[in-house]
Formats: structure tokens, C-alpha cells, sequence
């Protein structure tokens, strides 16, 4: 049975932006290319398509990971999703968490030393972000982890 879900945040603005991203690259790129001639297109070789295929799906891969960067508190532990790897803490290996001004996103130190960049809860989510910070320490306390800042 999986855990019961406590908490769990992530960015609006991050999101917008890679959504309004990746279908402005699909749209700009589908006209340029169905806007070409078919002499045009027909010089591209099998190579050359499948190579921007790949490029085009590897950026919208990449602004997908990062629409769907989140944090999410269980009764067990603490799952942070940032955009190249998913982290998953026992509260017990939470050892705070910091988010001062000026910083660009919350920090999270673990048991052995180790900070971690929580990419969910960023400053440019403003005051939504402050909250949030709060909220999760807040649920880190209560489930035994380390005091946060």
C-alpha cells in the first residue's frame, strides 16, 4: 500500500514557461517545415530527420521535466522531483531546510552532510514559495526531521 500523500507543491511560473516554450517550438518549427518546399524537404535524408526529431523530442523532454518539478511529503518520507533525478529522503535523513532571502530556491541538508537544491519551491514563485517553505518544514518537524531555518 503506498504511503498517504501529507504535502505536496509545485511551481506555476516554471510550468507556464515550459509549456508556453514547447508549443511555440512545435508551432515555429511545424511552419518553417511545412512551409518548405517539397524539393526543400526532400534534400533532408533519413539521418538529418531522425536527427531533429531527436533534438526537438530531447528539448521537449527536458521542458517537460522541468514542468514537473515538485515536492511531495509522505507520511514516511520525502520525494523531491527536480528535472534530471527524483530524490526520495526518510524524514529521519531530512536534516533541515533553509530558504533565506536571496536564495534561489530551498535548500535541503541531509543526514551526511549533503545539500540539495529543491527546484520546486523557487524565489520566483514570490510569496507563494515564503508559504510553501513553511509549510513544508512545518511537516518536517512533525514526521522527526532536523529543526529547518
Amino acid at each position: 500500500m503506498a504511503p498517504k500523500t501529507l504535502w505536496t507543491f509545485h511551481p506555476w511560473a516554471i510550468a507556464m514557461m515550459a509549456g508556453a516554450m514547447a508549443v511555440s517550438i512545435v508551432a515555429v518549427f511545424g511552419v518553417i517545415w511545412f512551409q518548405l518546399s517539397d524539393d526543400a524537404r526532400g534534400t533532408f535524408t533519413l539521418f538529418q530527420r531522425v536527427t531533429l526529431l531527436a533534438f526537438f523530442g530531447t528539448v521537449l523532454y527536458l521542458l517537460y521535466r522541468m514542468a514537473t518539478v515538485r515536492v511531495t511529503a509522505y507520511e514516511d518520507s520525502l520525494k523531491v522531483r527536480n528535472v534530471f533525478r527524483t530524490y526520495k529522503y526518510d524524514w529521519n535523513d531530512v536534516k533541515g531546510l533553509r530558504f533565506r532571502s536571496g536564495d534561489p530556491w530551498l535548500q535541503l541538508f541531509d543526514a551526511e552532510g549533503n545539500r540539495l537544491g529543491v527546484l520546486a519551491v523557487q524565489a520566483s514563485e514570490g510569496a507563494r514559495a515564503g508559504k510553501a517553505a513553511k509549510e513544508l518544514a512545518a511537516v518536517a518537524r512533525s514526521h522527526g526531521a532536523g529543526q529547518a531555518d
